[in-house]
């Protein structure tokens, strides 16, 4: 593990002089980060126009930003080791002051990619920012809605993502729903949202088979200066264990995009606050 830490700081390290030929001013800088959603895939590295950029990035991971030159990139995805045939190639261009999700997301054989812009202003005091990725490749749509009440999302399916709104920081029991039905398939009990954090919740795996389906959360803190490391996951059934620079919860199988925009917006007024 430590090498594996210390191979992808050094590349982190390397990687805006790599892929953009020289020193640029940070105002003309994106800043984006990788998520390997694909839940067959091996551990991939991943290339920025030609020059390799994270190592030996596994399942389940979030990489922290990287600050590069606004402008048209190609990323290629590697199964680790490999500089030949990339498994995903994608094509993003990054403008100026922006931040950007590239997710690696369905099975090895229909592996597609979805750019998403993300928004890290900083939440109001007392507030948290959340927002969810379902990545669950079997998963069907669903709603979220209040533990025992009514539905607060409708419908969240593969391939979307809905956020970010704020949150009042603090825990809240919620559950999911088949799409149109009043069926609980999972009951989210004591959901953990910090102050001042920007949580982005990747649904990835699957429904029926293994891996599980599970959820895992990529954490900004807007405040502070992103650490250059990819966070590994550790091992054991639930995925991403808390770190410094994760939630200290995880949710269960079967929460596939379980927290959605509409549910954000109203759960001050309407969710079960746990006390």
């Amino acid at each position: 593990m430590k090498k594996f830490v210390l191979a992808v700081m050094a590349g982190l390290a390397l990687a805006t002089m790599a892929i953009g030929g020289g020193t640029v001013s940070a105002d003309d800088n994106a800043r984006v980060r990788v998520i390997h959603a694909s839940p067959d895939a091996p551990n991939v590295d991943v290339h920025a126009n030609g020059n390799r950029v994270l190592s030996n990035v596994p399942y389940k991971a979030a990489s922290d930003y990287l600050s590069v030159p606004a402008g048209s990139y190609k990323f290629e995805v590697f199964a680790a080791g490999q500089t030949a045939n990339p498994v995903l190639t994608i094509d993003a261009n990054l403008a100026a002051g922006t931040d950007y999700t590239v997710v690696a997301l369905d099975r090895v054989s229909q592996l597609k990619y979805r750019v998403f812009e993300d928004n890290n202003a900083a939440p109001a005091a007392g507030k948290a920012h959340a927002s969810v990725i379902h990545a669950g490749s079997d998963a069907p749509a669903v709603d979220i809605a209040v533990k025992g009440g009514p539905v607060l999302v409708s419908g969240i399916a593969f391939g979307e993502q809905q956020g970010p709104l704020p949150v009042d920081a603090g825990t809240y029991d919620l559950e999911v729903r088949p799409a149109g039905t009043n069926t609980v398939a999972l009951p989210l009990n004591g959901v953990q949202l910090e102050a001042g954090k920007v949580y982005t919740f990747v649904a990835s795996g699957l429904l029926n088979g293994q891996p599980s389906l599970s959820v895992f959360p990529a954490v900004f803190t807007p405040e502070t200066a992103a650490p250059a490391h990819v966070s590994a996951p550790r091992t054991g059934e639930a995925g991403l264990a808390a770190d410094s620079n994760s939630m200290n919860w995880l949710l269960p199988i079967g929460a596939a995009a379980a927290l959605g925009m509409g549910g954000f917006a109203t759960l001050a007024l309407a969710a079960r606050r746990v006390r």
